[in-house]
């Protein structure tokens, strides 16, 4: 007899006793059925399983939703900004292009109007040399000797130019003299620093007087 095999009762022989192994064979024994505990154990494992499977896919559809908008979001802003940015650059270049120049003009009363020079408007300078400042009028008067003779008073002011033109020179004469400062325009001295900045209805004004 081979002792390799599972030893089982034959025909006729009795039941083994307490203590005793009972060997099956599984090609010949039935499966025992599950009791209703260990089904409804198995349902709700299962139950489980699916449950937990149904929240990972719903979080992991969650946080692409997620990020997709964060991208979307994230293109709108620099979208706009871009587009701000861009607008703001134009109209900055647009200002500088139509810049306006001021200079100082030599306004006689029944003369014709030149650039000169531009301390001749700096109301420092003009007081230090015995001249005088009108703010209403926004003149201002030098002494001089007259050619014959005696003393009288020369008169300056400001000077603006057409937007986008240059001042024509000292001892130059000026065509259309405008003496009225742009409100809302950038404006630049003869040396080409910018003493108000305009644009949008805002300006940044500074600088000697003016009129």
């Amino acid at each position: 007899m081979d002792d390799d095999k599972p030893q089982g009762p034959t025909p006729g022989e009795p039941e083994p006793r307490p203590g005793q192994m009972r060997f099956q064979d599984p090609e010949t024994t039935t499966p025992r059925e599950p009791t209703l505990a260990e089904k409804r154990a198995r349902i709700a494992a299962e139950k489980r399983r699916e449950e937990k499977q149904a929240a990972e896919l719903a979080e992991a559809a969650r946080k692409t939703q997620a990020r997709r908008r964060v991208m979307i979001g994230g293109g709108v802003t620099v979208g706009v900004v871009a587009l701000v940015a861009a607008f703001y650059q134009g109209a900055a270049y647009s200002q500088e292009r139509d810049a306006v120049t001021q200079y100082c003009a030599a306004a006689p009363p029944n003369g014709q109007v030149t650039q000169d020079r531009d301390e001749l408007c700096d109301e420092n300078y003009v007081r230090a040399n015995g001249g005088s400042y009108d703010a209403h009028t926004g003149m201002f008067f030098m002494p001089i000797i007259l050619p014959g003779g005696g003393f009288g008073q020369a008169q300056y002011r400001y000077g603006y130019t057409s937007p986008g033109q240059p001042a024509p020179g000292i001892g130059q004469p000026v065509s259309s003299p405008n003496f009225t400062k742009p409100a809302d325009s950038t404006i630049k001295n003869t040396k080409g620093s910018t003493i108000q900045r305009g644009g949008f209805g805002i300006s940044n004004k500074s600088g000697s007087a003016g009129s």
